[in-house]
């Protein structure tokens, strides 16, 4: 893994698509702050604004002794400051970064911005050109619009960990922030696109993203209701018992057979060509259906090799994967090939690995990314910068 130096962040390699464009992330925890990172792999100018306490994913659990793990893989390639709002002269300070920036994100509840005075209507008044991203739980509007959201609450909310669990037990929570990390998705694709609309019009726009939309959005296949048919219908989109995490002579893995290719190959590759002979068995539902009678032997005949032998085995006529940790993940071969993970310095931390790389541009690769910042690591450096946009205004004026 290719080493990054901490001067990255001030000799970009090469320039990425968003290249020049200034993003003021007031955001915290996962969704907004990790949607402004993909903008900064994209090349945008990301400074992160903290209050003088910091964003609560800092203080998070890590065994990093001077460092949260979770907001070093959030925050990558940010420059960081720190302004309290409620104190007039970093209000002002902000108000001076608005006229300049092209990009604003928050997660605010939608009472608090008008309070602080950086609503939209306030802060497009300053710049008409700014896009405005707000991050929320449950949107803007409706009974809901003021309480505060989290990933795993959004989860238990919209169905999510209904379907999770086993067909008739209790739900289950989705771990890894899902509902956080789609959303970031959604806002990096939203302020991207009204970044272009504004080449057309000159005028930025109200950018609205929340973690129910994004809850929603992600189960579409299963968020049909047609007219005329029970509302309690079947939405479960699991396949069978033959599509999912098998046990074998060592460790599990993970099979995908529902087309009629992939079946008849599984069952060569296990001794079960009976299996794929058997009309009883030959589609999707019909397995399904008979689970009960064709897991017995699949699992018998997996019981003759390990997951990672049975992977190599499969090869590529079996959509497969051998469960591992994600720890296995920072040295496996295709995400080596692929440069997704680099290695970063931090001041405190030292070298780390983490991910580099979330998007792939041909032409336009991008600034090769740095570590997430320290708390209020970059805040003289913005203030001098502002300082000296002043100065700009004030000779275009005279």
């Amino acid at each position: 893994m290719e080493s990054i130096p901490p001067d990255a962040a001030v000799s970009p390699v090469s320039r990425g698509p968003l290249d020049g464009i200034r993003v003021l992330d007031l955001s915290a925890y996962i969704a907004g702050p990790y949607g402004c990172t993909l903008l900064a792999d994209q090349g945008a100018d990301v400074v992160k604004i903290e209050p003088p306490g910091g964003d609560n994913l800092r203080q998070y659990p890590s065994t990093l002794p001077s460092e949260s793990r979770a907001f070093l893989g959030v925050n990558r390639s940010k420059r960081g400051m720190v302004l309290d709002l409620k104190n007039a002269n970093d209000h002002a300070t902000l108000l001076k970064l608005v006229r300049e920036a092209d990009v604003l994100v928050h997660n605010f509840r939608p009472n608090v911005p008008k309070r602080l005075g950086i609503d939209f209507e306030s802060l497009s008044v300053i710049n008409p050109r700014l896009i405005y991203c707000a991050v929320t739980g449950y949107g803007e509007s409706g009974p809901m619009k003021d309480k505060a959201g989290y990933d795993q609450v959004l989860q238990t909310m919209t169905g999510m960990c209904a379907l999770q669990g086993k067909r008739g037990g209790p739900p289950e929570i989705i771990y890894g922030s899902v509902v956080d990390y789609y959303t970031a998705a959604l806002l990096a694709a939203g302020v991207s696109s009204a970044l272009f609309e504004r080449e057309r019009s000159g005028l930025g726009q109200f950018v609205g993203v929340s973690l129910l939309r994004s809850a929603l959005t992600m189960q579409s296949a299963r968020l049909i209701w047609a007219d005329g048919e029970s509302l309690d219908i079947g939405r479960d989109m699991r396949s069978g018992g033959v599509t999912g995490i098998h046990p074998t002579s060592d460790g599990y893995i993970y099979i995908s057979a529902n087309t009629p290719h992939f079946w008849r190959a599984l069952c060569e590759k296990t001794g079960l060509q009976a299996l794929a002979a058997n009309e009883r068995y030959d589609s999707v539902r019909k397995r399904a259906e008979h689970a009960a009678e064709i897991l017995p032997k699949l699992h018998d005949a997996l019981a003759a090799h390990s997951a990672m032998a049975w992977e190599s085995l499969f090869g590529d006529e079996v959509p497969c994967a051998a469960a591992r940790r994600i720890e296995d993940m920072f040295e496996h071969p295709q995400v080596v090939a692929e440069g997704i993970v680099g290695t970063l310095e931090h001041p405190t931390v030292g070298q780390y690995h983490g991910v580099a790389q979330s998007i792939k541009f041909g032409r336009t690769p991008g600034p090769k990314p740095f570590a997430a910042p320290m708390l209020g690591q970059h805040t003289d450096a913005v203030k001098a910068e502002v300082v000296s946009a002043g100065k700009e205004h004030g000779k275009t004026r005279g």
